[in-house]
């Protein structure tokens, strides 16, 4: 039997040529150690800062540390979900969350699972929960007006589409309100509104959500929820994860974005526990050096897009709680110097009945201003002088037994002044509103009135505009601008109520 040397080798190649393996190769390694949520994975030497890894049962950790002969990754879930012997993998993905429309009236985790018993998310993509921040070419200059719906701050604390400003007070003065009336404002203005809870008790992400509910605002807003149960990583992720969800809007659907932050206080006590763990070196406080790039990196990708990348834009209003009124503490200092302005909400003013309780004279806003209507800037530099000159007179006076007729008649002004800026919860109004309320705070018309019926009489002016001239109204919304016509119209309803119902 003789054999062709020559058919053999091509049978033979085109055989080779032809092999398909099903094998892959992929690197596992072992969990040796773990301990409050941290564990130490040998085996992996392919692994990335901020990777996946994956574990059983679909537990995954973030790398968090890459060290000589292992990785210290962080549990994302219960501490006992990863044991000693556990296998370990890398994914080959830095960590990211699910993004998209679908995630629009939806309440989800630090890992974008949802949690409102609504079922899966169909998420159209994911997105790095890490991204680097825009640069100076790719921003513009703030110059729309993202309106709270609170006539103190639109007037005198403004806040511009792109802009970062801090919340920052005392426990129970009212930040989380001032916050979700924002998020209720922005109902048909076409902003994106995003909620993210860190730390918080999960009866009270409940009453938010049943709060934007009620007033029609989880149709346009997400809540991304790390609550007090859930582990430090979570609480540490949760704001990450929330930017990345918000920047899926901004570069990829082209609209402006408003996000929450409530609040970084906690997000900071969760990276010091998670550095601790890791025995990095404390420092002041006993938070980690990095503290402040913990939200620098946070912040600094809220921004107003330059035109040529769309010109939407996130603008953040990240929550810090203080102590006794005392902001200079670590977090405190740390994020005033990052954000763009603070509204600071006082705990005196609170319980005085001054609602918001935000203390004007300190609260400040370094961008807002040139984003300002043209009517809301006409007539907040008057309220700014009426209402700084009252407090000074009140606390010169507070101990006077007598005042002469002069100082009498401008501490009358300025208390009417004061009462007109009071605002219910909830009730956040239209700027063309505001623009009345304003004006008639400063107004001299009202000086003789009875302080008992100052808001009565400007609810009643509210009431006869809204159905005696809608045109005011509407001029002053579409021109942006209180005309000299506008204030004479506006002076004689005024004169009106004054010669009618509230005569005498």
């Amino acid at each position: 039997m003789s054999y062709d040397p020559a058919a053999i080798s091509t049978l033979i190649r085109n055989r080779l040529e032809s092999f398909q393996s099903n094998t892959t190769v992929e690197e596992v390694g072992l969990v040796v150690e773990t301990a409050d949520g941290i564990v130490r994975v040998s085996g992996l030497p392919n692994a990335m800062l901020g990777e996946m890894i994956a574990f059983p049962n679909g537990i995954f950790g973030i790398v968090f540390n890459l060290e000589a002969d292992h990785l210290v990754v962080i549990i994302l879930g219960k501490k006992t979900a990863v044991t000693i012997g556990d296998t370990a993998k890398c994914s080959g993905r830095i960590m990211e969350v699910p993004v998209g429309k679908a995630l629009l009236g939806r309440v989800v985790n630090a890992v974008g699972e949802p949690i409102d018993g609504k079922g899966p998310v169909a998420s159209t993509g994911v997105r790095p929960v890490e991204t680097k921040v825009p640069g100076v070419l790719d921003r513009s200059p703030v110059e729309e007006p993202m309106q709270t719906g609170y006539k103190i701050v639109d007037a005198l604390i403004p806040i511009g589409r792109g802009q970062r400003e801090l919340i920052i007070g005392d426990r129970q003065t009212g930040k989380t309100t001032l916050a979700i009336d924002t998020i209720i404002n922005q109902k048909g203005a076409g902003v994106v509104c995003i909620y993210v809870a860190i730390g918080k008790k999960s009866s009270s992400v409940v009453e938010v959500l049943e709060t934007l509910t009620k007033a029609g605002a989880m149709a346009y807003t997400i809540i991304v929820d790390a609550s007090a149960d859930d582990p430090a990583s979570m609480q540490y992720l949760a704001p990450y994860s929330g930017t990345a969800i918000a920047e899926e809007f901004m570069y990829a659907e082209k609209q402006d974005v408003l996000i929450v932050y409530d609040d970084l206080t906690k997000h900071a006590n969760a990276y010091r526990q998670i550095s601790l763990l890791l025995k990095r070196p404390p420092g002041r406080e006993a938070f980690p050096g990095d503290v402040f790039y913990l939200h620098s990196r946070l912040l600094e990708r809220s921004a107003r897009l330059s035109q040529e990348l769309g010109g939407a834009s996130i603008t953040s209003l990240p929550i810090v709680e203080t102590q006794r009124g005392d902001v200079s503490t670590y977090i405190p200092t740390n994020v005033i110097s990052i954000t763009d302005g603070q509204i600071f909400l006082q705990g005196d003013l609170f319980y005085a009945g001054f609602r918001p309780a935000i203390n004007a004279g300190i609260s400040v806003s370094r961008v807002g201003g040139k984003a300002q209507t043209a009517a809301i800037r006409k007539l907040s530099g008057k309220l700014r002088l009426e209402l700084a000159r009252f407090r000074e007179k009140e606390s010169f006076t507070a101990f006077a037994s007598e005042l002469d007729e002069e100082t009498q008649l401008q501490l009358k002004r300025g208390t009417i002044l004061v009462e007109i800026l009071k605002q219910g919860i909830h009730v956040p109004m239209p700027v063309e509103e505001q623009v009345l309320s304003i004006y008639l705070a400063t107004s001299v018309l009202i000086e003789k009135l009875d302080l008992s019926k100052v808001k009565a009489f400007e609810m009643a002016l509210l009431a006869k505009v809204r159905s005696e001239d809608q045109s005011l109204l509407e001029e002053i919304r579409s021109s942006k601008k209180f005309t000299p016509d506008s204030e004479t119209k506006l002076r004689s309803h005024i004169q009106a109520l004054l010669d009618g119902a509230f005569k005498g």
